[in-house]
Order: C-alpha cells, then structure tokens, then sequence
C-alpha cells in the first residue's frame, strides 16, 4: 500500500529512516495542509525536548575583510565597493561587557577570514574572553583554519564553531565558489572540528543559484554523517557587487519547510531562526520559531560598524535583531507562546 505524504512525515517524526524517495517527496510535492502538518510536527518535537524558552546568542561581527572571493557574499575580497572593518580585541572585549550586562551567556565571534586575524589573535583574544568569562561559552565562526590552529582555539578556551558547508554537492559548490576553495576540504574542517570535541555548527543557504531538491537532500545526507550540534540555514539572498547579485532571493516557505525536516530529522539540534530569513520577511523569527527554531542571535557590534557587515542586501541588524532591543525581542517571542532564555544553550545528548 503506497505511503500518503502524512505517513511519512510522522515516520520521520518517529526517528524512522527514510529513503531517497520519501526525502524527495517531503522536499518537493506537499500541499498546504501537509506542509502545515509537517511544521506543528517540528514545533511539537521542538518544544517537547527543549521548551518554549529560545536561546539568545551575543553576535559580534568582528570583520567584513574577508580572503576569499564566495561568489554570492557582499564581503567577498574583490568587491572594491564592500565597506572594510575590523574589530580591535578592546572593541570586543567592550562588546563582550555590553553583552555580559544584558544577560547573555554565548559570545558568537563570527567574521570573514581576514588574515590580519591570525590565528594567533584569535587565540589572544579567546584566551582574554575566557580569562574574563569563565563560564561563557564561547562561539567562533572565522572559517577555514588548520586543524593546528582549530585545536589552539580548543585549548585557548573556545567551546563551539559554526562552519557552514553550503553544499554537499561539489560541482554546486564549485557554482558558487572560486576554484581555490573545495568542498572537500570544507568538509574535513568540520570532521576535524567535531574531532577536537566543539559543539560544531554547519549548515547551508536555501535557494541559492543552482540549488536542486537533490542537493538538499544530498545536504541531508552529509549531516546525518556529521552529526552536528548546531544547524544553519536561511535563505539565499543577493548581494549588490557579486557575480550573483541579479539572482533571485530563495523562498521563505522552502526554508521553514527546510527547518521543519531538519527538526524532526534532529530532534534536538540546536537550529537558530536566522538573520537572513528575518530579512526576507518581516514575521520570519516568529515563523522559524513555530516551524521548529529554538536560537536567535541579536548582534551586539558595535552600532557604527553593523551596516559594513553586508554579506548581503538589507541585511537586519537593528530592532529585534540588535541586543539593545532585547524588551522587543521578549514581547514578540511572548506573542507566539515563546520567551527567552538567557542560559548557555548547550547541547542537549
């Protein structure tokens, strides 16, 4: 007897395998009602393992130089026109006791691989976080390093790393990336950083040129190997000054039906409600959070700087995205059920 797209759903929610096949239908052929089937699903599995409080994350976006040339990224090396930064490790420190002061416990460090932040700065400036901190974790997100300078940052006293692979597919992620960078040795940072026992964040950009349901699933497919306590997606969206800024956005509803797979294939990762599907859409937090999200990140950069971190188009970073908006955070998350949580957010075995 032929599976209905209901029965497959609820097999997935049982921690049930599926095939190629099942995966492709859920990525491509619900209607409506089962796409809404599927998200009070997710919101089900996602508040049963980790409640109606969100985690908060303090994001500091620490450079917009960045070597590499990403084809869909507005910081990306050659665009003359990206506005450059770079934060001291006094800025963060400051932005740090900011964060510190409006209750958060997770520093997110997250910025382009800028080669002025060596790997021996970011030591420095973990190794002062820590010192200062000791009960923080502490977040990094500076991209590709060696597996030497991913275990110095380990030892410095980082406890997480988000890497995103982007694609699993590699003649995809040759589409979107100059041929320096491979997909392979993207991938052996995140074994390596699972390896040296991070709590390890990938993820990939939905909709993003080129992308098929088959590369979703092949995305699917490299997570499930990976295993990783955080997962990272939102939408595509286009940056003035690339190869790719006349591309169409990626869809809100692909990406909350993305997130609500993810949820029910992880039960109990850690999956934020990210800046870019807040972006595209206005109510895209509250979306995100019913369709299975448990993590929003408000920055806390330095207000001047904020604009110059434009990876892409509009980028949000002001009202609930902004750390000093933290009351309106609160009110909208109360609205839907939901409130936050100021604890560390780890990873729950």
């Amino acid at each position: 007897m032929k599976k209905s797209h209901i029965d497959i759903i609820n097999q997935l929610a049982e921690g049930e395998l599926l095939t190629h096949d099942e995966w492709m239908l859920l990525l491509s052929t619900l209607d409506v009602e089962e796409r809404e089937y599927l998200r009070a699903k997710a919101q089900e599995v996602a508040t049963s393992n980790y409640g109606h409080g969100v985690f908060v994350r303090a994001l500091l976006e620490i450079s917009s130089y960045c070597r590499n040339n990403c084809y869909y990224c507005g910081i990306r090396a050659s665009n003359r026109n990206a506005q450059r930064y770079r934060l001291t490790k006094e800025e963060i420190l400051e932005c740090c006791k900011e964060a510190d002061a409006l209750g958060f416990n997770t520093f997110v460090m997250q910025g382009g691989e800028d080669p002025m932040q060596n790997d021996a700065w970011v030591v420095d400036v973990v190794k002062s976080i820590r010192a200062a901190y000791p009960d923080k974790a502490i977040t990094l997100s500076v991209g590709e390093r060696s597996d030497e300078a991913y275990a110095a940052f380990k030892e410095a006293g980082a406890n997480r790393f988000l890497l995103r692979h982007e694609t699993r597919n590699d003649e995809h992620y040759a589409h979107l990336h100059p041929s320096m960078m491979s997909s392979e040795n993207r991938r052996h940072c995140l074994m390596t950083l699972k390896r040296l026992g991070f709590q390890t964040g990938s993820g990939m950009m939905i909709g993003s040129p080129g992308q098929t349901d088959e590369h979703l699933y092949e995305d699917i497919r490299f997570l499930e190997e990976l295993q990783p306590q955080m997962i990272g997606i939102g939408p595509f969206l286009p940056a003035t000054d690339t190869p790719f800024e006349n591309q169409n956005p990626g869809s809100a509803d692909k990406t909350i039906l993305m997130l609500s797979l993810l949820r029910l294939r992880f039960p109990k990762v850690l999956l934020p409600a990210t800046t870019a599907l807040a972006t595209l859409c206005p109510d895209g937090m509250e979306r995100a959070i019913m369709a299975g999200a448990n993590v929003v990140m408000p920055n806390v950069s330095p207000v001047e700087q904020r604009k110059k971190y434009s990876i892409y188009d509009n980028k949000k970073s002001t009202g609930a995205e902004s750390a000093q908006q933290m009351q309106q955070l609160e009110n909208r998350l109360n609205a839907i059920g939901y409130h936050i949580d100021y604890s560390r957010g780890d990873f729950r075995n």
